[in-house]
């Protein structure tokens, strides 16, 4: 038996912010420039981190709230703008992060990112943060005809990697990431670090883990996934 067929799952495809990458203090920055910029009151950062997990878009229009579609139009190309100029400011990658995305590599498993956001600026920060050449495909909200939670993206991942659903996980912090594996069947792991835990607990996911480490136990480590040490199951 070859070490791979070992392993719970053989390829791995990560949500980004929320997951991979703490971009919190930016999104927050981009949403509040908006705001400003159309003479509205900035809202807390943690009501932002609410707001995540659609693309930008939908980011903006909720944040806009009652706001025609014009404003709403020009609220995205003013949160784009700005963001793009900022991807790296406080962005930085979950603790752990580095290391398990090492310890994925060394064990050859497929490494990919699902995000809604553009998957230029998803490249960016990735290339930013030393960890792009680990993942073999990124896809973003507007790589392809659809997004998340519709499950095409799952699909071309697949594609690319050369792996099959059953041996496919989707690993996210928000329920539109549940959603998604739902939608392609395949398994779902939670992160409880994301933008809002509370909210991904909400949608009683199977799996949740707490660590970096424990995600690498969980797809890798033998004994860990027979014993359930490594997950926390809500």
């Amino acid at each position: 038996m070859s070490r791979r067929s070992a392993f719970r799952y053989d390829h791995v495809a990560f949500d980004l912010d929320g997951t991979v990458i703490d971009s919190r203090a930016d999104l927050a920055a981009a949403t509040n420039h908006v705001l400003r910029s159309f003479g509205r009151a900035e809202i807390p950062p943690h009501s932002v981190y609410e707001l995540v997990g659609e693309g930008a878009h939908r980011l903006v229009e909720r944040a806009l709230g009652e706001a025609n579609d014009d404003q709403i139009e020009e609220g995205v190309r003013r949160f784009l703008a700005y963001y793009g100029e900022h991807l790296l400011d406080m962005t930085v990658l979950y603790p752990g992060m580095a290391d398990a995305l090492d310890a994925f590599t060394r064990a050859g498993v497929a490494l990919t990112v699902l995000s809604n956001k553009p998957e230029t600026y998803g490249r960016i920060i990735l290339d930013g943060l030393g960890v792009a050449s680990r993942f073999q495909a990124i896809i973003g909200g507007d790589s392809l005809p659809t997004r998340k939670p519709d499950p095409a993206g799952v699909d071309h991942l697949a594609q690319l990697t050369g792996t099959s659903r059953e041996r496919t996980l989707l690993v996210g912090d928000s329920p539109v990431d549940v959603a998604t594996a739902a939608n392609a069947g395949i398994d779902f792991c939670g992160v409880g670090w994301g933008l809002d835990p509370d909210r991904l607990r909400a949608v009683r996911p199977t799996w949740i883990v707490e660590s970096a480490a424990e995600l690498v136990a969980f797809v890798v480590g033998d004994q860990a996934v027979r014993t359930g040490r490594a997950i926390t199951s809500s």
